[in-house]
């Protein structure tokens, strides 16, 4: 009965070295080289008698190992320079395909894993297609510029930081102050509601602290996007106007 021996199929010559190095446990820098070039050749030759087409490529290796081999077990010369170890190339080279290898399985685990995602195209709802804005935000700025409005309130802070005594603000016990954005909303709707047109430097001034200001400038800006209020200015560094939009 003959002896069928079955072979792997292997992508290169630097495949099969790493293969035979996992088979046999050894450390890939420390190679046994004689006795990997003889496993080596037993594969080369099974593969000869198979298929002569797919072997050129690992014959010129046989032939670099067959290299390394003779000249590892030549004598060593006597010599106070350290000699290059011959399978240091070789080394280097395995230690490469292996890190591309092992990449290359990674990629392939991820292909593997994106075949089972399923993507669905954009859609948007009918509802969310005809949506229009209740106000136009571009109209209802077109009189004034969001600078324009930074300004006036550039100008108010100084005011109120030229009234401090920077002596006697030091004294005393300062507590934080709590203003709702909500709460000061409320009040500039009713606020608005009452006088219909007003001052927008006037309104801020009228604040009695820093934090008071701010809130105030705050809600002015969110009632504007919402189409509460209407802000108008006649003419360039004049003062701006607040109209109320709510219906009495």
């Amino acid at each position: 009965m003959d002896l069928k021996v079955k072979l792997q199929v292997f992508e290169g010559p630097l495949d099969l070295l790493l293969h035979l190095l996992e088979k046999n446990k050894v450390n890939i820098y420390d190679i046994p080289i004689v006795e990997i070039t003889n496993q080596y050749m037993e594969y080369i030759n099974e593969m000869k008698r198979r298929d002569l087409n797919i072997v050129s490529e690992f014959l010129v290796m046989a032939a670099t190992l067959l290299d390394i081999k003779s000249r590892m077990l030549l004598p060593k010369e006597e010599t106070e320079e350290e000699e290059e170890d011959p399978r240091a190339e070789l080394v280097q080279k395995l230690l490469e395909y292996k890190m591309y290898k092992c990449m290359s399985y990674e990629l392939k685990d991820r292909q593997i894993d994106a075949q089972k995602v399923l993507f669905k195209r954009p859609t948007i709802p009918r509802e969310v297609s005809q949506y229009e804005e209740p106000v136009d935000l571009q109209e209802l700025m077109a009189d004034v510029s969001l600078r324009r409005l930074n300004d006036i309130f550039k100008s108010v802070m100084r005011k109120r930081e030229d009234k401090i005594d920077p002596i006697r603000s030091r004294f005393g016990k300062i507590e934080k102050e709590e203003v709702s954005l909500e709460e000061r909303m409320d009040y500039l709707e009713q606020y608005a509601l009452t006088h219909r047109r007003f001052s927008f430097r006037g309104l801020l001034e009228a604040q009695s602290s820093k934090m008071e200001i701010i809130v105030t400038f705050l809600s002015i800006l969110e009632l504007m996007k919402v189409g509460k209020i209407l802000i108008s200015q006649e003419r360039i560094f004049d003062d701006i106007f607040v109209e109320s939009q709510i219906a009495a």
